[in-house]
């Protein structure tokens, strides 16, 4: 695939039809534009399950020559031939053979990490229910086990570079055709003009549609941007090339639309979903009340001294309670230890804690700057307030520079679709502190709404564990 630079300056227009006066349209275009992908992402695929079974059986084979002497032990050879077929299984549920899985060496290595562990769970259950664990060595499995992922990862990154090079960057085909509409520029994407190729969505012109299909031939992708009035003739055309067709529309970016729904004789634009449907909700809740009730029981010790200072110190109030905005806009009640004077606690927060301040107490400064003063909203998340992964909730009287966070961007409320979180990826990437300018919200911002682009429990377990590495910060103050 090239670029449109690269295409207008290699190659040339096709010009079949009448004008040729400019240069352009003087010049010859070679057509296709690029091979089919496809018979090369499946021998992509084919390769990487010959491998992946070599590795499983490689390994698990070695694994029973050194434990037991040998390596055509029986017992191995059977939990050979159960295995592969789970884990080829178990790899295909879990898209370890996939377009991304070809593109992004990270993704399929977690990916056949992944079905590893799904097949071990399938195997430990067959093995349980036919009542031949005491026939398995459970040493010899072992090592295998860790073997054949250490063998999946390594195989995964020798082979990328040969599938980079056969299937390219993106392991598709991207045709960007410009018909007068938005500019759009697509990475590792072939672009062509449709003025220079002499091109129309015209239905009525058998030769026109041959030539467009002679353009989208072997693309697994055409996008068209071109003006309303001609957005249903290229769907028409798309919807007789079978080829996977999009159509550009502004509004969809600004509008963020979802997707789009047709029934009961009118079509709509979904704008807005639950981003968590009830598994995820379900998943997520059972890990909050995992972490949350763990952490309260392990830090009781820390946490009942931390009280104790805190009143020694003043006599006042152990906690701080301030109400903050959460999931679907509704205010709560947040907790946390006290670290400033109680004649000057900001119940609005209104003024966002700075280096020096003179509010903050002796023990109010440690806590604040190990992030100890956080830790009452565990109860928080108990009580289901909160999450302990998700945008971090604002006090609703908080400033950025000299506005209120929702008049800096429109997009701010986009963020209490989810329950606030105790930390989130916005505080791990260090955006915290407080907000003196604009661009301290923004900035954070971006953080969040990334998090809301789809939820994983992988990754909001990659949050906690980067958290305690940003727990002492030099704008925790």
């Amino acid at each position: 695939m090239t670029t449109l630079e690269r295409d207008r300056d290699t190659s040339a227009a096709l010009n079949r039809q009448g004008g040729g006066d400019s240069p352009s349209a003087r010049r010859q275009l070679k057509l296709p534009l690029a091979p089919s992908l496809e018979r090369r992402r499946l021998q992509a695929y084919l390769l990487l399950m010959i491998l992946d079974g070599m590795v499983i059986a490689g390994s698990l084979l070695l694994a029973s020559l050194l434990y037991i002497g040998r390596a055509d032990d029986s017992q191995t050879l059977q939990q050979i031939n159960l295995f592969l077929p789970l884990y080829w299984s178990g790899a295909l549920f879990c898209r370890a053979y996939s377009t991304q899985s070809l593109t992004s060496l990270r993704f399929g290595q977690g990916r056949a990490v992944m079905a590893i562990l799904i097949a071990l769970a399938l195997t430990l259950f067959v093995v349980f229910f036919s009542k031949s664990s005491e026939q398995l060595s459970r040493v010899s499995t072992g090592v295998g086990f860790i073997m054949i992922a250490i063998g999946l990862v390594w195989v995964r990154a020798v082979i990328q570079p040969l599938i980079r090079s056969r299937c390219g960057p993106t392991a598709q085909n991207v045709l960007v055709i410009d018909d007068g509409g938005t500019p759009v520029r697509v990475p590792h994407a072939w672009h062509i003009d449709t003025r220079e190729h002499r091109l129309s969505p015209d239905r009525s012109d058998p030769h026109m549609l041959d030539r467009l299909g002679m353009f989208m031939t072997n693309m697994d992708r055409v996008i068209v941007s071109c003006p309303p009035e001609r957005r249903k003739d290229w769907a028409m055309v798309f919807k007789g090339s079978n080829i996977s067709g999009e159509i550009i529309d502004p509004e969809v970016q600004e509008m963020g639309v979802l997707g789009a729904r047709r029934g009961n004789g009118f079509g709509s634009l979904v704008v807005s979903v639950g981003p968590l449907g009830l598994r995820a909700r379900a998943i997520k809740r059972a890990m909050d009340l995992a972490i949350a009730g763990s952490a309260i029981l392990a830090l009781a010790p820390l946490l009942i001294a931390v009280a104790a200072m805190i009143w020694l110190e003043d006599r006042g109030p152990v906690f701080f309670r301030q109400q903050r905005q959460g999931r679907n806009n509704r205010l709560f009640w947040i907790y946390k230890f006290r670290s400033m004077r109680v004649e000057k606690l900001d119940a609005a927060g209104a003024r966002s804690a700075s280096r020096d301040d003179d509010r903050i107490t002796r023990i109010g400064s440690f806590i604040r700057r190990t992030s100890i003063d956080e830790l009452p909203q565990l109860l928080n998340v108990l009580r289901g307030d909160m999450s302990i992964v998700g945008p971090r909730p604002h006090a609703i009287g908080s400033l950025a520079g000299q506005r209120r966070f929702w008049e800096v961007d429109p997009r701010y409320l986009l963020r209490h679709s989810l329950k606030p979180g105790l930390t989130g990826l916005a505080q791990v990437r260090g955006l915290r502190g407080a907000t003196d300018s604009e661009a301290d919200l923004t900035n954070r911002l971006q953080a969040d709404l990334e998090y809301l682009d789809g939820w994983t429990a992988i990754r909001d377990i990659r949050i906690i564990f980067a958290t305690f590495t940003v727990l002492v910060h030099d704008r925790a103050f």
